[in-house]
């Protein structure tokens, strides 16, 4: 079984650029209406699709209001991708932090509201 988050949303320029730009995602497949992004590696892949297409049910008509979603993205070198983004003069929305339960993390949002944790795995440490 594989998972692919969809999103719906009228900013599918913004968002290909923001997705591409800050964060090295390719480009699965694009047309005028539907847009399916995979990560640098390809581990995972995102689509976004505009509100009320005609070719779509409506089930899938009704677009992100922008709350309520989180993404996480799991990453080798948090350090360097946090220092990357900086200098590309990124907002970044919680400034680089360690948790008590081992995680290495930052995170930033998307053009559609959706904030996106980069994280970096680690065991807690014990005391």
């Amino acid at each position: 079984m594989k998972l692919n988050a969809g999103i719906v949303t009228s900013k599918i320029a913004e968002t290909k650029a923001f997705y591409t730009k800050t964060l090295g995602f390719g480009v699965t497949f694009e047309n005028e209406f539907y847009l399916l992004m995979h990560t640098p590696g390809r581990e995972a892949e995102i689509s976004f699709l505009l509100p009320e297409h005609p070719s779509q049910q409506p089930l899938f008509h009704q677009p992100f209001t922008g709350q309520g979603m989180f993404l996480t993205i799991e990453v080798e070198d948090v350090d360097k991708l946090y220092n990357d983004l900086k200098k590309k003069g990124a907002d970044i929305k919680i400034d680089l932090r360690d948790e008590p339960w081992g995680d290495r993390h930052f995170a930033i949002v998307d053009p559609n509201g959706i904030g996106i944790d980069l994280v970096k795995y680690a065991p807690a440490q014990e005391k």
